[in-house]
């Protein structure tokens, strides 16, 4: 019989070897420490055009602000994504590379720690005295005692006995450095991922909410909401809340404390809670905040005809005294009920100023205390179409400056009239606008974000493993005896350690009470500052 010879093994083609090698190290390359430092600096400054130009996800009204104001220059910034900056393909692109790199240079890096821990330490080399740290002992040392010594002190410790009788504890302190430096950069990745999650599945919305009035948890019943990209109005916990009652406290002009009493009702429960500012309502995994607040102003207009309108405005603080702007806006009004006619361009609107606490022996009108004292109206009417029909948004704290500058709007007071609580002003036609009085009202945001607990495991990573990456110092310490009854110990620092000698010394004579060693003689051939 002839033998049948196997074919040989066919080798890889050269275009998947070329492939491999090529993937090979462009995957050492994004996995390099030095890759994760410039992909966190380039995340950084993609992070700068965020704070430069208006985001569509915190406020659509400035992002069309600026449209106007730049015309030209806002198409071509949208098309690069400057209004959306963190949901960018370019932004994303970078985050997720700095994810991979760091969980690419961690992973490694902790199987190796991991077998540094469970190995034995080194032995010292044969010449101890080439160590940056050696001293020949004059008395007997009892290894009993060493060994002792260097548990309670939590060296780990390895011992190693020769054919010749040499015995030698080998021992290191310091890997805490090391774990120190993996969790500090994982805390990076937990505070990745965070960011990550609270951007995709976060949501918040801010509402003013004066005393005795109601909402529900929709966005149409918000003043401003964002939602994360995995969001929709489907997704919000049903739940309504009512604004019993509220109370600000001030000392020397400034607030010091909030407390606002409501009432919440769930599909599934209902209650009472008394909310302040850091102590907020958690409802569903929802919590309400509460953030601010201001003063309601209550007026009733009175038509030339007689048929009254009251109104209940919030006016928004213009700085710390709580001197707060706000409009009054009446377009149903001057209905003749003998004719049933309507004068369509007759509208009135108010611009209006809210003095808490009005000094009138002064020729200032805005006051400088923020309390309800003496709370005044500085009014401004004009008369004309208040542009409420034309269907573009605008401010419901400023009367139309649009419609105000084309002449569709007429000034009808020369100058500012001041009103207090009851008090009218009266216009050229007869019709009036009497002060009623002030009401306070909360500033509440409603808030769900899942990713806040995970950053917030990622800043105490980063603060435990910041403190012993700073603080620790790796090194060795070793003791032999040797056979003709000497006996040495020798140190070795790792990483930049002034105390080595002091702490050697330290160990040697808890080691070998009574002795002292002599300072080593420097030697040409110390390996203290190769290592």
């Amino acid at each position: 019989m002839t033998a049948t010879l196997a074919p040989p093994p066919r080798s890889k083609p050269k275009a998947v070897k070329r492939l491999r090698s090529f993937v090979r190290r462009w995957w050492h390359q994004l996995t390099s420490m030095r890759t994760a430092l410039l992909l966190l600096l380039a995340l950084a400054l993609a992070a700068i055009p965020g704070s430069t130009f208006p985001q569509r996800s915190i406020s659509a009204t400035d992002v069309a602000g600026y449209f106007d104001e730049h015309p030209d220059l806002a198409p071509a910034l949208d098309r690069l994504w400057a209004f959306d900056v963190y949901t960018s393909p370019w932004f994303s692109a970078i985050y997720l590379l700095l994810m991979v790199s760091l969980v690419g240079c961690i992973i490694p890096r902790l199987g190796v720690h991991w077998k540094a821990l469970r190995a034995k330490v080194p032995d010292a080399p044969k010449r101890m005295s080439i160590l940056p740290y050696h001293r020949v002992l004059d008395t007997e040392a009892n290894q009993s005692m060493a060994r002792a010594v260097l548990k309670q002190r939590r060296w780990r410790t390895t011992v190693r006995e020769a054919e010749d009788g040499t015995v030698t504890f080998a021992a290191e302190k310091g890997h805490l450095r090391e774990t120190g430096n993996l969790l500090f950069h994982t805390s990076i990745i937990f505070m990745l991922v965070g960011v990550a999650v609270g951007s995709l599945m976060s949501w918040y919305g801010n509402r003013i909410l004066s005393e005795d009035k109601a909402y529900c948890n929709n966005l149409q019943q918000y003043d401003e909401y964002g939602l994360g990209a995995w969001v929709d109005e489907t997704s919000l916990p049903r739940f309504c809340l009512t604004l019993n009652a509220f109370d600000a406290e001030f000392t020397n002009g400034g607030p010091t404390a909030y407390d606002a009493d409501v009432a919440y009702e769930t599909s599934d429960e209902e209650g009472d809670y008394a909310l302040e500012v850091n102590h907020p309502l958690n409802i569903d995994g929802t919590n309400v905040f509460l953030i601010g607040h201001g003063y309601t102003a209550v007026v009733t207009y009175t038509d030339r005809y007689g048929q009254t309108q009251t109104l209940h405005q919030e006016f928004l603080a213009m700085d710390t005294a709580m001197n707060s702007e706000g409009a009054f806006k009446f377009p149903d009004v001057n209905y003749n009920p003998e004719t049933g006619a309507v004068d369509e361009d007759a509208e009135v609107g108010f611009d209006a100023i809210l003095v808490p606490t009005y000094d009138d022996t002064t020729a200032m009108l805005l006051g400088t205390e923020p309390e309800l004292n003496n709370p005044v109206l500085a009014l401004t009417a004009y008369t004309g179409d208040l542009g409420l029909a034309d269907g573009q948004p605008e401010s419901v704290y400023a009367v139309n400056e649009t419609q105000i500058a084309s002449g569709n709007l007429e000034q009808v007071n020369d100058e500012v009239e001041v009103i207090g609580v009851g008090d009218a002003m009266a216009l050229p036609d007869g019709s009036t606008l009497t002060f009623d009085g002030v009401e306070q009202y909360a500033v509440l945001q409603v808030r769900h974000d899942p990713g806040g607990p995970i950053v917030l495991a990622g800043a105490i990573l980063l603060l435990g493993g910041l403190l012993p990456a700073l603080a620790v110092r790796r090194r060795r310490f070793w003791i032999r005896w040797n056979p003709d009854g000497t006996v040495e110990t020798a140190g070795l620092n790792r990483n930049d350690y002034d105390g080595l000698d002091e702490e050697c010394d330290e160990l040697t004579a808890a080691i070998a009470p009574g002795s002292e060693p002599p300072p080593a003689s420097e030697s040409d051939d110390s390996i203290g500052s190769k290592q």
